[in-house]
């Protein structure tokens, strides 16, 4: 028996949808809470730039690796019993984080918090799904997509808060009361449904996915540090992760019992939804890469008030999806998603176009404009997705989704990472050779004394402010390129079938 076939009341259902949101936070939170975190847990653990990156790295990889299992898991042992383990597990190892005493202990801990905290948003996105009639299911994602997309925009904001108000450790203890309260709800609440004691697992399959994915994953996050082909590791680790995914596709499609079932892949929405996914996945998280150090590199904001000047970007998504939760069925989803890549073009455009001179409220209003066209994309994109899907293959198809959307980020992130850095070389190389003692603006009596190129430390300032705006011109190219990358799904809406219309008595939830 599924979720969807047990009778559940609108109090309960607020219970666990409470529950669920709670769940959801705590795992998409900490993808972002630890980043600002990152010196202040290098000076206390007097580790390397490159060895406190693991903290990150660890938790990465572990999450990628552990999210396809999640619906053979749920199958196996039961929705509501993997569900209660993950969340437990979660809360668990972050308070293990926060007491770590050396880099190898944080490493670990975080390695095994992210495996606790894969299953966390597949299954409360299916959980919802399977908690909401067909016809609420647009505000069912509205709600879902909250935490979701709302968690690592508010992770820097709050995490530089903690650092700077207590320490480090409580970007970790802040899960401790999340994570109760979801426990706690979740068990109260969720019913559980049938396990299949005799399913049996496909190893191989899972492990072929499990290295292409890890080996994907530590290509992406050190190829820029490495310098992509120029290094031994880099070169390996992309042959290891194509030679294993290649293998892992050929063994789906010809295995009697394979990890994940072809016939999920027939479902034309379900494919289109994968490749919106992962296109938006640049978007979600590479603006939050990129912003942060350029307001606080370049411009020179503290880093609580980058926090503070962020954080209305996830304000703006928190209403549109609201606002769009009610507008799911009642105007065409493909309609409403067109709306929001429009508004998400035209906002990032607006920040391509930010100079050093940018005044505060103009990144605000743009920050609030693209969280604003994000919401009107992903909640229409998550209704449609699974419109077509049965209840029992919800849980691995939400699995698929947002370990598509995860790749997606971490592909996009590496590459405008490594973009910023080669056009910022670029830049700087042109704006130097025009530094000449033979041109005349050189000698203009409102240069600055400290630029005097006739002395060592006037050519250190001028090369200084010479880095300074090639970087600057390198953001605004890095943002140029995401407008295209917002462009590329358009032409996939005609793909997308509408979901059928549910006119007749309401099935039980």
């Amino acid at each position: 028996m599924t979720e969807a076939t047990i009778p559940v009341t609108p109090l309960r259902r607020a219970l666990i949808t409470g529950s669920v949101m709670l769940a959801t936070i705590i795992q998409t939170l900490d993808q972002t809470i630890a980043n600002v975190a990152l010196p202040n847990i290098q000076g206390s653990m007097s580790a390397t730039q490159d060895q406190v990156s693991w903290v990150l790295t660890s938790y990465i990889i572990a999450s990628a690796v552990a999210t396809p299992v999640t619906g053979f898991l749920a199958s196996r042992f039961g929705r509501k019993t993997l569900f209660l383990l993950s969340v437990g597990g979660f809360t668990a190892v972050s308070i293990l984080c926060g007491m770590a005493t050396n880099l190898t202990e944080l490493v670990i801990f975080r390695l095994l918090q992210g495996a606790f905290g894969a299953s966390l948003v597949p299954l409360s996105q299916s959980l919802l799904l399977d908690t909401y009639p067909p016809e609420k299911h647009g505000s069912a994602m509205a709600l879902w997509g909250m935490g979701v997309m709302v968690g690592p925009i508010l992770g820097p904001t709050l995490g530089g808060y903690l650092t700077e108000m207590y320490d480090w450790r409580w970007v970790f203890y802040i899960n401790l009361p999340i994570g109760a309260l979801a426990f706690l709800g979740i068990m109260a609440t969720v019913p559980e449904t049938r396990k299949q004691a005799d399913l049996r697992f496909d190893m191989f399959g899972f492990a072929l996915l499990s290295i292409g994915v890890g080996a994907l994953q530590l290509m992406l996050d050190r190829g820029n540090s490495e310098d992509w082909l120029s290094s031994t590791e880099i070169v390996v680790e992309g042959m290891i992760a194509g030679l294993a995914l290649y293998m892992f596709l050929v063994h789906m499609f010809t295995a009697t019992n394979p990890f994940l079932r072809p016939a999920l892949f027939r479902n034309r929405n379900l494919v289109v939804g994968l490749v919106f996914t992962f296109l938006m996945g640049i978007i979600q998280l590479a603006t939050m890469v990129l912003l942060p150090p350029f307001l606080q590199h370049l411009m020179g904001y503290p880093v609580l008030t980058v926090g503070y000047v962020i954080a209305p970007r996830g304000i703006g998504m928190m209403v549109s999806m609201m606002l769009v939760g009610r507008l799911v069925g009642k105007i065409d989803a493909r309609l409403l998603i067109l709306f929001g890549l429009s508004l998400t073009v035209f906002s990032m455009w607006q920040i391509s176009q930010f100079t050093l001179q940018v005044d505060m409220y103009t990144i605000l209003q743009t920050g609030v404009l693209q969280g604003f066209g994000l919401g009107f994309v992903f909640v229409p994109l998550n209704t449609l997705t699974f419109s077509g899907i049965l209840p029992e293959h919800r849980t691995e198809g939400t699995a698929i989704f947002s370990l598509i959307r995860n790749l997606g980020s971490s592909i996009g992130i590496s590459i405008m990472v490594t973009l910023l850095a080669r056009y910022t070389q670029a830049n700087h190389a042109v704006l130097a050779a025009a530094v000449t003692p033979f041109r005349t603006v050189l000698q203009t009596p409102w240069l600055p004394d400290a630029w005097d190129i006739g002395t060592v430390s006037g050519v250190t300032a001028l090369n200084a402010e010479l880095t300074r705006q090639a970087a600057a011109m390198a953001y605004s190219t890095d943002f140029m390129i995401m407008v295209l990358v917002t462009l590329a799904p358009i032409p996939f809406l005609a793909l997308l079938r509408s979901p059928p219309s549910h006119t007749g008595p309401a099935r039980p939830a």
